[in-house]
């Protein structure tokens, strides 16, 4: 089989061992979307493409490999998705996921004018802000007041944004990763608690999860059409609340999360599986 990584980090731990495992018998290969000038001659593609990239070029080129009858896991319209924390968090909510209720702003000066009026729809502090489209350091911040707003603001003036109200939680995000239904959890200091010493990610055994959770984040697989990907959620006194979904994470330190990527891919592109495509945008 031929498969090819598409990614500006082929050395990444997960897919440098995962192509580990492929390479004695396939042939793996990496491709960098963003540093490409053309688009792939469709007479030559790879069996499966894996998408770990979500830049605009990324998801235009795999949209272009998808339209020439390529797989590519995640598809370009499910990692698209996962992209605009505004239509993931209506997507979860109209799908009665336990998402966590989300507002939109034009830019985060917009919303700092509108709090200091006091005419900012659900003002009530403190609320979580963060960068409307995600990406690899984006905002992501806890704002405990006007002021702190304001000086936000002045950080990062035109940044569209969503806000979400404050959830009181014990301060450890549940990080769970999916590989093709294979569920991998870990605890992880949140970055919007009080620091600790220690912010490596503590494994957590599927006997560790709180009741349902594992049935809740494959939910998620199925309602963003999902193969590949990570939930960020945290308990609110025994309720779980969805605060992050991310296509194709950097899933590192999971024993077996290699194997089941590397099965996955084989049988994508073997043609026993194909990838999932959202039903409605």
């Amino acid at each position: 089989m031929r498969i090819c990584l598409l990614t500006p980090d082929a050395g990444h731990p997960l897919l440098a061992r995962t192509a580990a495992l492929l390479r004695p018998q396939h042939e793996v290969r990496s491709l960098d979307p963003n540093e490409t000038t053309g688009l792939p001659d469709p007479s030559s593609l790879a069996d499966v493409y894996l998408l770990k990239t979500r830049t605009p070029r990324a998801l235009a080129y795999a949209r272009h490999l998808e339209e020439h009858g390529a797989p590519v896991l995640n598809s370009a319209a499910a990692t698209e998705l996962c992209q605009d924390r505004t239509a993931m968090a209506a997507h979860a909510l109209a799908a009665g996921l336990p998402f966590a209720a989300t507002r939109t702003e034009p830019s985060l000066t917009h919303f700092a004018e509108a709090a200091g009026v006091g005419d900012a729809e659900g003002a009530v502090f403190p609320v979580v802000v963060k960068s409307r489209h995600s990406r690899r350091r984006d905002l992501v911040a806890r704002v405990g007041d006007r002021a702190q707003l304001r000086a936000l603001a002045r950080q990062w003036p035109d940044e569209p944004v969503v806000v979400q109200d404050f959830t009181p939680n014990d301060g450890w995000d549940h990080k769970l990763w999916v590989v093709d239904g294979h569920v991998f959890a870990g605890l992880r200091r949140s970055e919007l608690a009080t620091p600790v010493p220690d912010k490596a990610t503590r494994p957590l055994d599927s006997g560790d999860l709180p009741a349902g959770l594992l049935d809740l984040v494959r939910r998620v697989g199925e309602v963003f059409a999902l193969d590949v990907y990570g939930v960020d959620v945290l308990d609110a006194g025994g309720t779980p609340v969805i605060v992050d979904i991310n296509a194709f994470p950097g899933i590192r330190g999971q024993i077996g999360a290699p194997e089941a990527l590397a099965d996955l891919a084989l049988r994508t592109a073997a043609g026993s599986r194909r990838p999932r495509v959202p039903a409605a945008m």
